[in-house]
């Protein structure tokens, strides 16, 4: 069964950083999930945490 997983951060209306992470099956309009961050480095420490578990899972950057 082939998965897709993408990780952005983004900025909000409100000055503080959001990651946005997508996934699901290919072909299907997956799910989605936001995080809040009131820090750009917190964010990125998440989506760096994150994306390493992920590959140790069998997912490909």
């Amino acid at each position: 069964m082939a998965r897709f997983y993408a990780m952005t951060i983004e900025p909000t209306l409100f000055g503080d950083v959001s990651l946005v992470r997508h996934w699901g099956r290919i072909g299907t309009r997956g799910r989605q999930k936001v995080d809040l961050f009131a820090e750009s480095t917190a964010a990125e420490a998440a989506l760096v945490a994150l994306r390493n578990t992920k590959l140790r899972r069998g997912y490909h950057h």
